[in-house]
C-alpha cells in the first residue's frame, strides 16, 4: 500500500482525531476497541507496559504528543496487518467507493452468493419480514443519522455497491422510520434491510408494511457494532 494508500489515510485520520480531541485518551480507546485489540496487544507492540496504554486512555497521563500517537496508530496497524489487515481492507473499501468512514462503516462484495439465513445467522439478527428474494452478494453498514443528513440521492443510490442484491444494515436507528422512508424514493431496492440496535417491539408500526410493500426482507438485530462488523467479515 503504497502512496497515500488506504494504510496511510486511516493511519492520519487516526491520529487527526486523536490529536485534535477534546479527550486524547478516549478516542485513542475507541479506535482501539474499533480494531478489537487489547491493552495488552498494544502494549507489547509498542514494547512498552499495559500501564502505560491505560494511562493515556483514561487520562492519568499527560496527552501524548504527536511522536507518541504516531507510535500508537502505527502499532494498531501493524497489528491489523499481522491479522490479515481487516481493518484496513474496510477502510479502503468504503474510501474508494467514495464514502466517509462516519458515514459508511463497510461495503464488501463476496465471492459468491450468501443465504439470508447465514447473513442473519451471523449477526444475531431476526427476521420480521421475508423478501422475495432470500440470497445476497454483499452488504453495506451505514450510520442512518449521517447517511440520510448528508448524502444526495445519487449518493444514497451508491450504497448499493455494484448491486442491490445485498443487505443494508442501518445503525443509530430509534424506531427504522427514516431510512425506510429515505429507501421508498430509490428505486430498485435491496434484497434486505438490517436495523441495528433495536428489538421487534421498538420497531416503527409501520416498517413492516413497508418492507412487504417493496419486496425486501426486514430484520432486526441488539448485536454490538463491533460484533456484527466482525461476523460480516466471516461471510467474505
Amino acid at each position: 500500500m503504497g502512496g497515500r494508500g488506504p494504510k496511510r489515510e486511516l493511519a492520519e485520520k487516526i491520529a487527526g482525531e486523536i490529536t485534535l480531541s477534546d479527550d486524547p485518551g478516549a478516542t485513542l480507546r475507541k479506535w482501539r476497541t474499533d480494531f478489537d485489540i487489547s491493552q495488552t496487544d498494544l502494549a507489547g507492540e509498542l514494547e512498552v507496559s499495559s500501564s502505560v496504554i491505560s494511562d493515556y486512555e483514561s487520562g492519568r497521563r499527560e496527552s501524548p504528543g504527536i511522536g507518541v500517537v504516531r507510535r500508537l496508530v502505527d502499532g494498531l496497524l501493524a497489528i491489523d496487518e499481522r491479522r490479515g489487515g481487516d481493518r484496513i481492507r474496510q477502510y479502503g473499501r468504503v474510501l474508494s467507493a467514495g464514502f466517509e468512514s462516519d458515514v459508511v462503516y463497510d461495503l464488501r462484495e463476496y465471492a459468491t452468493t450468501v443465504a439470508l439465513s447465514t447473513l442473519y445467522d451471523e449477526i444475531g439478527a431476526t427476521e420480521i419480514t421475508a423478501g422475495t428474494n432470500d440470497h445476497v452478494s454483499g452488504h453495506t453498514v451505514i450510520d442512518s443519522i449521517q447517511a440520510i443528513t448528508r448524502l444526495s440521492s445519487e449518493e444514497f443510490f451508491r450504497l448499493y455497491g455494484q448491486s442491490t442484491n445485498r443487505a443494508l444494515v442501518f445503525t443509530n436507528v430509534t424506531r427504522g422510520e427514516s431510512p425506510l422512508v429515505a429507501l421508498r424514493v430509490v428505486n430498485p431496492t435491496p434484497n434486505a434491510v438490517v436495523l441495528h440496535g433495536l428489538d421487534e417491539e421498538m420497531l416503527w408500526d409501520h416498517a413492516a408494511d413497508l418492507a412487504r410493500i417493496d419486496g425486501y426482507s426486514l430484520a432486526v438485530t441488539t448485536t454490538p457494532l463491533e460484533e456484527v462488523l466482525d461476523g460480516l467479515i466471516g461471510l467474505e
